[in-house]
């Protein structure tokens, strides 16, 4: 979802820097083949993490989160030359579609896919990250702000998608919305926690920059 007006967001993205061809393929694909292609992050938020990830410059990044790979690649344009990205997702059946364009790009060996239930897989990993991208199971998120603080670097970033989930949180929350109650959860734990600044960015569906002290 985006909040701005249609021409406003058309005049963003004509005045931001282009898209590359191998994100504009795996675009196209991700649109022609795969099921809720909503989830792509798409042009301007992918160059709003390229554009994050090179003022960090992190040598270790962690994503929550891979879906086709879009946003991988947009991270890892920013990471270090000996630098690891390691992508999480429980959908296996897009492990191959992830792995043909990670490497048919200029970082297929610094990137580390994983399959599973990210809850259980983050406690394994033997890693101190700079950079975090939360793009998964809104539900959960509070429960990977949890696993994940122990796990950062000082001055780390975390970053969090569709944080403003299509608008509603400022909406009444029906009893069985388990995913906007955690949102609301999760963004006041951003807000209040004593380890973070946070910027909650008004960018598509929302994403917040987290930023430990």
């Amino acid at each position: 979802m985006d909040f701005l007006p249609e021409k406003i967001n058309d005049y963003v993205i004509a005045h931001s820097q282009a898209e590359p061809g191998l994100l504009q393929e795996l675009s196209r694909e991700t649109w022609q083949k795969v099921l809720q292609p909503r989830m792509l992050s798409g042009h301007l938020q992918g160059r709003v993490l390229s554009m994050l990830s090179k003022l960090i410059h992190p040598k270790t990044i962690l994503e929550i989160g891979t879906y086709t790979g879009y946003s991988a690649l947009c991270l890892a344009e920013g990471m270090q030359k000996n630098g690891e990205l390691h992508t999480i997702d429980i959908n296996e059946e897009l492990y191959d579609f992830q792995r043909r364009y990670f490497d048919t790009s200029d970082y297929g060996s610094q990137i580390v896919q994983h399959t599973g239930n990210a809850l259980e897989i983050i406690p394994k990993l033997d890693k101190a990250f700079d950079l975090v991208f939360i793009d998964a199971d809104k539900r959960n998120y509070p429960n990977y702000l949890e696993i994940l603080l122990p796990k950062l670097t000082s001055g780390a970033v975390i970053l969090s998608d569709n944080v403003l989930w299509s608008g509603k949180i400022v909406e009444p929350v029906e009893n069985d919305d388990l995913d906007t109650k955690a949102l609301l959860i999760y963004n006041q734990l951003l807000n209040d926690h004593p380890q973070l600044e946070t910027v909650l960015l008004p960018i598509r569906d929302g994403l917040t920059v987290s930023r430990v002290r």
